[in-house]
């Protein structure tokens, strides 16, 4: 009898799409890159481009054309003598279709 191998490898797990994406990114420089159908969104780390795409896809009913990944590295801190680390995060710039927004509750989601 061979012993099959059981790996709990989160790669493995199916995740969800609100665990794929963890909130939008509101700063000056994405609403400008707003004109441009170019959308932000802080999203998790083990989460790659196509898990990405398929999350705004069906999120939000839009064509997604380019998806653009950046891991960030939390900056050190400090309070008095101890010094701290916050967290690592990603950052993923999605450019839609022209025409296509991305509206919440009938209302745009990034203002213009």
């Amino acid at each position: 009898m061979a012993i099959e191998k059981v790996t709990n490898s989160v790669h493995n797990l199916r995740r969800g799409l609100h665990d794929v994406l963890i909130r939008p990114l509101i700063t000056e420089k994405s609403m400008e890159q707003n004109v441009d159908n170019k959308y932000t969104f802080l999203v998790d780390l083990k989460a790659n481009k196509f898990d990405i795409r398929n999350a705004v896809e069906s999120m939000f009913d839009v064509t997604v054309t380019k998806v653009t990944t950046v891991r960030m590295t939390g900056k050190t801190k400090r309070r008095g003598r101890v010094y701290g680390k916050r967290p690592d995060y990603k950052k993923a710039y999605v450019t839609i279709k022209a025409g296509d927004r991305i509206e919440v509750a009938g209302s745009p989601l990034f203002e213009n």
